[in-house]
């Protein structure tokens, strides 16, 4: 439905392909009630890549999620929108220094495994 919207210029680079794994989130962390602990658990994942909405609700909740499930966090800081500008640099600098979450830019991201960042 999204691709057939106004903005389908914005869905399709990061529409998911038929390899894609879904996992529905339906409150604020990405790990409440859903099976994603068990299918990251599954794939050996040790590093979460955090983006989306809004960075002093969701993002938050989610990264504190997988710090305290033992994952490196990253949160790509250009790649997460907010409702408040203050609170979402608080919680920023909360999942940085509380978290040690590794804050950055997208284009700074990469899924090298054999790297730490």
């Amino acid at each position: 439905a999204a691709l057939d919207g106004r903005h389908s210029d914005l869905v399709a680079p990061v529409a998911p392909d038929e390899n894609s794994l879904f996992v529905v989130k339906a409150r604020h962390s990405i790990f409440f009630e859903t099976p994603l602990a068990y299918l990251l658990g599954q794939l050996e994942a040790e590093r979460l890549v955090l983006c989306g909405q809004v960075a002093e609700q969701c993002v938050l909740y989610s990264a504190l999620d997988a710090h305290i499930r033992h994952f490196d966090v990253v949160v790509a800081s250009d790649a997460v929108a907010h409702i408040d500008r203050d609170l979402a640099d608080a919680a920023l600098r909360m999942m940085r220094r509380n978290m040690s979450a590794h804050i950055c830019a997208a284009d700074e991201v990469t899924f090298d495994s054999r790297r730490s960042r």
